[in-house]
Order: structure tokens, then C-alpha cells, then sequence
């Protein structure tokens, strides 16, 4: 007598156990759903302004009718109130419902992360160094990190080598 296993469509699913990722849980997922649509909103506002402008401003906040802006210096903050027509009507268009109110705050605008920065390739003097010092060396743990730094300088060539 043959058994049949269990088909996948009889049993039902518990949901795992355990801790969610914390952009899973309610309040924290409702946080990034509402700044990725502040962000969309930002960049398709901004659109409505002037290059240079663009620049030195960014949306704070939009809801209850009210628009908020940001400028990095009370000179953009005038510019930007110039256009406050056209970001309104943008706003409204985007959103669905009316915006009467405009502000701008002067504040530092949020900054973008840096590049991060190219390191440096490791010489052959200095791979040459390592390797020596590695064949000093007793531990062969820490001769084999010597010696795998050395081999670092190898890989960074052939790297440059290859672009």
C-alpha cells in the first residue's frame, strides 16, 4: 500500500514565527510609504521651478490644504514664494485635492550622501613589505591576514589594469 504525500494546496500555511523586519511593522511601513510619496511629490513639484531653483529648495510637507517648502537661505525662500502658484496648482493636480496655503522655511536642506570614496591601491613596495613581515612572523594567523593584505595589491593592478 502506497502513501500519497500531503499536496501543497491541502495544507495550509502558517506564517513564520519570530521577529519582522522592522520596515515590515505597521507604523514603520506606513513612515516609508509616506516619505516615498513625499519624495515623488518633491521631484514633480520642483519641476514647476526654474533650474537654479531647484537647487536650493526641497518639499517639507504637503497635507490639510497646506504646501511646505524648504530653502537653504532667505534669498531662495523670496524666489521660491514667487512661484508658489504653479506648485499649488501642481500639487493639486498630483494629489487629487485643493491647496489654498504655501510656506517656505528657511533650514538647511537634508544632504545627500557622499560617494563613498575610492580607496587607494596598495603599492608593491608595500605588498613586498607585507610579505616579508609575514615570513617573520610565528602566528599564522596573523601571517596569513600579512599575507592576504599583500595579495591586495595584485588584485588592485589587475583591476586597474582591466579598465
Amino acid at each position: 500500500m502506497q502513501t500519497k504525500p500531503p499536496s501543497t494546496a491541502s495544507t495550509s500555511r502558517r506564517p513564520p514565527s519570530g521577529p519582522k523586519p522592522v520596515g515590515e511593522t505597521s507604523p514603520v511601513a506606513s513612515l516609508i510609504k509616506r516619505a516615498r510619496a513625499l519624495e515623488a511629490l518633491d521631484l514633480r513639484l520642483r519641476l514647476t521651478l526654474p533650474p537654479a531653483l531647484r537647487l536650493h529648495c526641497c518639499l517639507a510637507d504637503a497635507r490639510q490644504g497646506r504646501v511646505v517648502f524648504l530653502a537653504d537661505s532667505s534669498t531662495w525662500a523670496a524666489k521660491l514664494r514667487l512661484h508658489q502658484s504653479p506648485i499649488l496648482a501642481e500639487a493639486q493636480k498630483a494629489l487629487g485635492q485643493p491647496f489654498k496655503s504655501f510656506a517656505v522655511k528657511v533650514a538647511p536642506l537634508p544632504s545627500v550622501p557622499p560617494e563613498p570614496a575610492r580607496r587607494k591601491p596598495l603599492s608593491h613596495t608595500a605588498a613586498a613589505h607585507l610579505s616579508k613581515a609575514a615570513v617573520a612572523l610565528a602566528d599564522p594567523e596573523l601571517r596569513a591576514l600579512f599575507l592576504s593584505m599583500a595579495s591586495l595589491a595584485e588584485t588592485a593592478d589587475s583591476n586597474d589594469a582591466e579598465s
